[in-house]
């Protein structure tokens, strides 16, 4: 009420379809995006981060001279088909959770390398549980994720999907993204970094083991009496742990390197400069 007259918000309904494919495309960046999708963020609290999020960007996608105008405005004076909703927004979703989702994959891609690493250094059975993805996972391969997850943070890579989500808004119309054969040369090329980046950060440890392994063949050989399984064993942590310290600057690089690279694929595919 104000000054005693009934407040009249007939002139907002139009808006709220479009507003509606709005806040559907910021949610699905709550899936599976890197900091924002986390299991440890409580669903309430995403729900209120999507929603706040919408309301403060739609007002910007109507502003007169903004690129995003003539994208939004047609939804509002046309409105939805109710034959095509699920369609739309089935769509809306779908471009979030593939930004959402491709920003995650160098994260995913460093605990692939881990992994291997654990295994070869025979602590793959010491796992811990890693919340984020709620299974277990080996001891270096938590390690790698925890580091490439703050490194993440610091280069401000969830400002940048952020950004790459809203600039999306001026580049595909609310429900018109298309499945062309461009979208899928993205996310296999997204795909193909997940890979790479496990082998080149889990390459110089398996070159070393691999060296150590021939050296404790040549031992055995010459000195049969020793017991290789024992001392290869505990050699082989040893001399991980030590390449691993020293090589984690070189990682750290590598790993900002895939970052910037798949952030700028996301940008460069989504937004119009």
């Amino acid at each position: 009420m104000s000054n005693g007259l009934p407040v009249n918000l007939t002139p907002l309904l139009p808006h709220v379809p479009a507003w509606l494919l709005v806040l559907f495309r910021l949610t699905g960046i709550f899936f599976f995006a890197p900091v924002l999708g986390s299991r440890t963020v409580p669903p309430k609290i995403k729900i209120f981060l999507a929603v706040g999020l919408s309301f403060c960007i739609y007002p910007i996608l109507l502003e007169p001279g903004s690129p995003s105008a003539h994208l939004v405005v047609p939804v509002v004076e046309s409105g939805l088909k109710l034959w095509s909703l699920i369609t739309t927004v089935a769509v809306e979703l779908l471009i979030g959770i593939v930004i959402g989702y491709g920003a995650s994959l160098p994260l995913i891609g460093m605990q692939i390398g881990g992994r291997i690493i654990d295994q070869q250094m025979g602590l793959g059975l010491a796992g811990v549980l890693n919340p984020e993805f709620n299974e277990q996972t080996g001891v270096i391969s938590e390690f790698y994720f925890i580091l490439a997850l703050s490194i993440f943070v610091i280069l401000g890579g969830h400002r940048v999907m952020l950004a790459a989500l809203v600039g999306s808004f001026s580049k595909i119309p609310l429900g018109g993204l298309a499945a062309d054969g461009h979208l899928v040369d993205l996310l296999i090329g997204l795909m193909g970094t997940v890979f790479d980046l496990g082998l080149r950060v889990s390459g110089p440890l398996l070159c070393l083991i691999f060296l150590q392994t021939v050296a404790m063949g040549f031992i055995a050989r010459t000195v049969p009496q020793m017991n290789i399984l024992s001392i290869g064993f505990a050699l082989r942590i040893l001399v991980g742990i030590v390449l691993l310290i020293g090589t984690l600057n070189v990682i750290s690089g590598v790993y900002i390197e895939s970052v910037e690279g798949t952030l700028e694929s996301l940008r460069m595919f989504f937004t119009l400069n």
